[in-house]
């Protein structure tokens, strides 16, 4: 009867580390930080011998002993630092007793479905003013101040739709880009902007891979070579897709 109970509280963490582990890799967290956090869980139960690897696309969890070992894949990710912080939260209160196994697994499977991402027209909006004030910064007048935020909030909103229509994000941020070089050449050519180069510049900056940038090099610093390379070799894709939809409106024009 001690073995059962034993054995079920040992799927009960398996199942609770997992399930944390999933929605930060998917929301954007560091391979560290994802590993980290399932471990602190395992030994706040007193398991203090688990093992995690983790990579951008799947997760192995196990415990030593007889336990089999399991595996979660990872198929979409996207940036939502909000349920990364509520999982770390939900950790912690794991860690001190405040939240037992079965609630912390209830209150994350609500998590995992949740939508706490910004409405599409505020994200929209917020890409617009990234865009125009990103000109600015990187020296445009005043003039392609409206153009930069013309491009860039429909760039992001082709962005959207691209990627709503087509599973390859690759092929949206292409088409993003190139409908953002064609507008920024259209308000250039009709008098409406000065510098080209800045206001395109200013246009794709919604669309560049900085935190998977940043978290690559994080990776690579903490010893995850693994998941630093590949993370690595997904914001190198992102940025050819943005780069190759740009040059193809530059040599057709």
């Amino acid at each position: 009867m001690e073995n059962g109970n034993k054995l079920n509280q040992t799927y009960e963490v398996t199942n609770v580390c997992l399930l944390a582990g999933k929605i930060m890799l998917q929301s954007g967290a560091e391979t560290y930080r994802v590993e980290d956090t399932m471990m602190r869980i395992a030994a706040s139960i007193g398991i203090h011998q688990s093992h995690s690897f983790v990579t951008p696309t799947g997760i192995i969890f196990s415990i030593d002993g007889t336990d089999p070992t399991k595996f979660v894949r990872i198929s979409d990710r996207t940036t939502d630092l909000q349920k990364v912080t509520i999982v770390n939260s939900i950790s912690r209160k794991i860690s001190s007793g405040e939240m037992s196994l079965k609630d912390a697994y209830e209150e994350m499977k609500q998590i995992e479905t949740a939508n706490l991402a910004y409405p599409v027209l505020i994200q929209i909006t917020a890409a617009s003013l990234v865009g125009g004030c990103f000109t600015m910064m990187f020296q445009g007048g005043w003039h392609d101040f409206i153009p930069g935020l013309v491009s860039g909030g429909v760039g992001f909103s082709c962005f959207i739709y691209f990627h709503r229509l087509v599973q390859v994000k690759f092929f949206a941020e292409f088409l993003a880009s190139f409908i953002i070089g064609l507008l920024s050449f259209l308000f250039v050519t009709i008098g409406f902007g000065n510098e080209l180069d800045k206001i395109i510049i200013g246009s794709v900056m919604p669309l560049v891979p900085g935190l998977l940038i940043t978290n690559a090099v994080r990776d690579l610093m903490a010893g995850h070579l693994v998941s630093g390379l590949s993370k690595g070799a997904e914001a190198f894709l992102t940025a050819f897709a943005i780069g190759t939809g740009i040059a193809v409106v530059l040599s057709l024009f």
